[in-house]
């Protein structure tokens, strides 16, 4: 069963797109204060953004949840609809919320996100591909997305591999010391650290998409050079990616990005459903979450990788090795380890818990 919040009144488009699932087993809540236990369950999250680019009463929905505790969607897996009156915001608002349920304890589902700007122009590229008009693709895409949510179940993997990504200097980074102290307690496990250097990665080109698809079916791409060598298929071979992100102004490192823009051709060729995403964010300031929603935007949102409950560690450490100062620093990356541990392998304990797997 769906377990539907919608606390907002929605727009046609949303109607809409909830009149596509009708059929499907759910129960609508749209009460904030008469909210059942939200743990263990499949959630659809229908936002309704408003002009200024908020969705308010979802807003007090998600303070009324911090009330139950920071687990209060533990073992849940979960999806967006949302809808703008104008061509702004879906993707933001949507990296919001899905960054607080997450931190919650909730998962989210590969292309967790199904959208409805003004007119429903963001469908213009599905139409290209397709005879259906606007209207009938965003119903089509609501109900594959239920779908999928609702058949969605953990698997248990007997040796996962873990690929790690980073582009910074070891001997400076704190980002990279934080990981390192993850990684001790990974002790065991099948790991391939790829150091992305300056001037490696070239970004997109921005190929057509036929070209795109041509490279692809050759296991390559324009550039080629090591992203198609040895990125892609770490990639490809990985069950679950670790994103080393310092944050670089509040975004995350270009060469990063690079890789991130480069995907775009294995994801012609696979699909990432069924591979996660962690990320270990260090801000010399503020600003870890602007990076773990580029991630989850970028990743989850637009190229399909699961989202597991409490993806990110994010920490504040300027001066170089300062993160070794930071409190309780070493049971936190431990904790952080054990997430990874249980979220790769789909914990019995979720399974257990889960009538729907």
């Amino acid at each position: 069963m769906i377990e539907i919040i919608m606390p907002s009144l929605p727009s046609i488009n949303l109607k809409r797109m909830l009149n596509s699932i009708s059929d499907l087993d759910h129960k609508l809540h749209q009460d904030k204060k008469s909210l059942p236990t939200l743990t263990y369950k499949k959630l659809l999250f229908v936002i309704e953004v408003g002009p200024s680019g908020f969705d308010l009463p979802m807003l007090e929905l998600f303070e009324e949840l911090s009330q139950r505790g920071p687990l209060a969607l533990e073992g849940s897996t979960a999806g967006i609809l949302i809808s703008s009156p104008n061509q702004l915001y879906t993707k933001s608002v949507a990296a919001h919320f899905t960054l607080l349920a997450n931190q919650m304890g909730a998962r989210f589902i590969g292309h967790s996100v199904v959208e409805a700007t003004e007119g429903l122009n963001n469908f213009l590229t599905w139409q290209k591909a397709t005879a259906l008009s606007l209207e009938e693709i965003s119903k089509q895409q609501s109900r594959q997305l239920a779908t999928r949510l609702l058949q969605y179940q953990p698997k248990i993997l007997v040796k996962p591999k873990l690929v790690v990504l980073h582009s910074s200097t070891r001997s400076t980074s704190n980002t990279l010391m934080l990981w390192s102290m993850i990684k001790e307690e990974l002790s065991g496990y099948d790991i391939e650290e790829i150091h992305v250097e300056n001037g490696s990665v070239y970004d997109c080109f921005g190929c057509s998409f036929k070209a795109c698809v041509n490279y692809s079916l050759k296991d390559s791409c324009y550039y080629g050079g090591v992203m198609t060598e040895e990125i892609l298929p770490a990639i490809e071979g990985a069950d679950a990616l670790v994103w080393i992100c310092p944050n670089y102004n509040d975004a995350i490192s270009s060469n990063l990005t690079a890789v991130i823009n480069r995907l775009t051709t294995l994801y012609r060729k696979i699909k990432f459903y069924d591979k996660s995403i962690f990320g270990v964010i260090v801000s010399g300031n503020s600003g870890s979450d602007s990076i773990a929603k580029q991630l989850i935007d970028a990743l989850n949102i637009n190229k399909g990788f699961q989202l597991p409950p409490g993806f990110s560690i994010m920490e504040i450490a300027n001066d170089m090795g300062a993160i070794l100062k930071v409190p309780d620093i070493k049971e936190k990356a431990k904790a952080f380890a054990e997430n990874i541990k249980k979220e790769i392998k789909a914990s019995q304990d979720l399974i257990q818990n889960n009538p729907e797997a």
